[in-house]
């Protein structure tokens, strides 16, 4: 019997070890020798940083290190998104991972994801992205220049402000808001009440600092990176916008990767993806847990006042749906109703 188990067991580490030479082979035959330059603002700590760095590896795993990916991270190759996706279709940079409302100026679609309060929750945005939905924005990529290899997140955004918490709309009525540079989320702000303006993110302590603006919205983990919380006193927890995030290849450039790259890169975005959701999602519930121990006061907004802003939004909806194309709009709507009806 022993011998028996002893044979099998070696039979079993010889078939693993010829699996893992004839996977390596088939790498290094099958893959050509690549270098890619990949382009992120923010640093290679940040989570969308830890999900570029998920993919390198797995590119270099799945080619046997043939497909090299080098990430430049902390806007090192472009000083934001836009001039890193405008190189990205001349084809100067390979790879981006960047905000989808950075494409919308030259894809007036993609704003259909800067409208407020279209999610409830992560798992409802999970499943329109990951869907029919993100597949038809994607496919409208190659139009101008850029092809998606997936979605990605920065995740809710949040109200702070150093007058008093947020319960309801009318709370926000003459508070001086900085928000993303964005005429969707300005018009929101706007429509809702509040005094909408935008700063550059460098001066925004600054600004909060000296009360020249009340408030800023930002998801949890930019608030405490920030420092916000040495300047603002409230945190209410409005969700009133959820950022996705998109991995986008130059069309230059993939068309010229063989078909098993261009499969490989998908799947390993993919495994990104998953890794990137995961540390993002568990970051900001430490660094809300920090924000309340470092002297915020923190408020939930019920679901009735969501619901109110929500309806409010309606009209900047209506006042969007020509810009971003009736076909985006019918499919978004479709897809939240079935989402719910599940």
């Amino acid at each position: 019997m022993l011998n028996f188990l002893s044979l099998t067991v070696r039979t079993a580490v010889s078939a693993a070890v010829a699996i893992a030479t004839f996977s390596a082979a088939h790498a290094q035959t099958t893959f050509p020798e690549r270098n890619v330059r990949a382009s992120l603002t923010l640093g290679k700590e940040h989570p969308l940083g830890i999900g570029l760095t998920k993919v390198v590896q797995c590119a270099a795993q799945r080619t046997g290190g043939k497909f090299k990916i080098q990430p430049f991270f902390d806007a090192a190759l472009a000083s934001g998104d836009g001039p890193a996706l405008q190189q990205t279709r001349s084809g100067t940079i390979d790879m981006v991972v960047g905000a989808t409302a950075s494409v919308t100026a030259i894809l007036p679609a993609a704003g259909v994801f800067d409208l407020p309060f279209m999610f409830n929750n992560e798992k409802e945005a999970d499943q329109l992205l990951d869907g029919p939905v993100g597949e038809l924005l994607a496919s409208k990529l190659p139009s101008v220049g850029l092809v998606s290899l997936g979605y990605w997140e920065y995740g809710f955004r949040q109200t702070t402000n150093s007058r008093h918490a947020i319960h309801k709309m009318e709370d926000l009525q003459n508070l001086k808001m900085r928000v993303m540079p964005n005429p969707v989320i300005i018009d929101a702000f706007k429509n809702m009440g509040g005094f909408a303006m935008t700063l550059p993110m460098p001066e925004l302590y600054t600004a909060l600092e000296t009360k020249t603006v009340d408030g800023q919205e930002n998801p949890f983990s930019t608030i405490e990176q920030q420092k916000f919380f040495e300047v603002q006193k409230y945190l209410s927890l409005t969700k009133h916008m959820y950022n996705p995030v998109m991995v986008y290849y130059s069309k230059k450039n993939f068309d010229q990767l063989t078909p098993p790259e261009q499969a490989m890169l998908k799947d390993c975005v993919r495994e990104g993806r998953d890794e990137q959701r995961r540390v993002n999602r568990q970051q900001n519930e430490q660094s809300l847990a920090r924000l309340k121990e470092r002297g915020m006061v923190v408020n939930e907004v019920s679901p009735t006042e969501i619901q109110r802003m929500r309806e409010r939004s309606m009209a900047l909806w209506e006042r969007q749906a020509s810009v971003i194309g009736p076909e985006m709009m019918n499919a978004v709507t479709a897809e939240l109703k079935r989402i719910r009806a599940n």
